[in-house]
C-alpha cells in the first residue's frame, strides 16, 4: 500500500464511518491513525454497579471473555457505560449474563500508596444483551438505544 492510499475494512467492524462502497468502510491515513475500536463478547463476571459522576450516570461491570486456546481461561475487562445505556444495563443485566460490547479503550494512571497504578477499561458505545430475557423482566423485549458518550 502506498502512502495516502485508502484502507478498506469490512463495515461490520466500523459502523460509525460511512462508506461509498456497500459493505465496506474507507479510511484515509489520517482516520486510520486515530482509530480506537473494540468489540467484545463475554459474560458479566460481576453485577452492574451504577453511580453518578458529574451529574451523569455511569454503570461499571467486569466482563469475562473466554480464551480460545487449549489451556482455556478468560480475560477480564472493566466496562463502563454512560447515561441511558447505564440505566438499561443496571435494569436488565446481572452477573452471568452474556453481552456484546462495542466501544473504545481508555487508559488511566494514578498513584496509590506511593506506587504507580494503571488500568485499561472499555468505554461502551453500545451494549447488546445476548442472553434471553430472564423471568424477572416478564419476557419483555429489552429496548436498544445507542450510547451517547
Amino acid at each position: 500500500m502506498k502512502a495516502g492510499e485508502p484502507v478498506w475494512f469490512p463495515r461490520f467492524a466500523f459502523d460509525s464511518v460511512t462508506s461509498h462502497v456497500p459493505g465496506y468502510v474507507v479510511l484515509t491515513d489520517n482516520e486510520e491513525a486515530h482509530m480506537n475500536v473494540v468489540t467484545l463478547i463475554g459474560n458479566l463476571a460481576s453485577d452492574v454497579e451504577v453511580r453518578n459522576v458529574s451529574d451523569k450516570q455511569v454503570a461499571k461491570f467486569l466482563l469475562a471473555i473466554d480464551r480460545r486456546t487449549k489451556e482455556g481461561g478468560a480475560d477480564f475487562v472493566w466496562i463502563s457505560a454512560w447515561e441511558r445505556q447505564a440505566e438499561l444495563c443496571s435494569q436488565y443485566l446481572a452477573k452471568g449474563r452474556r453481552v456484546a460490547v462495542d466501544g473504545r479503550l481508555r487508559s488511566r494512571t494514578w498513584e496509590e500508596d506511593g506506587k504507580r497504578r494503571d488500568a485499561i477499561e472499555i468505554v461502551a458505545r453500545s451494549v447488546q444483551f445476548l442472553s434471553p430475557p430472564s423471568e424477572g423482566t416478564g419476557g419483555e423485549v429489552v429496548p436498544f438505544e445507542a450510547a451517547v458518550a
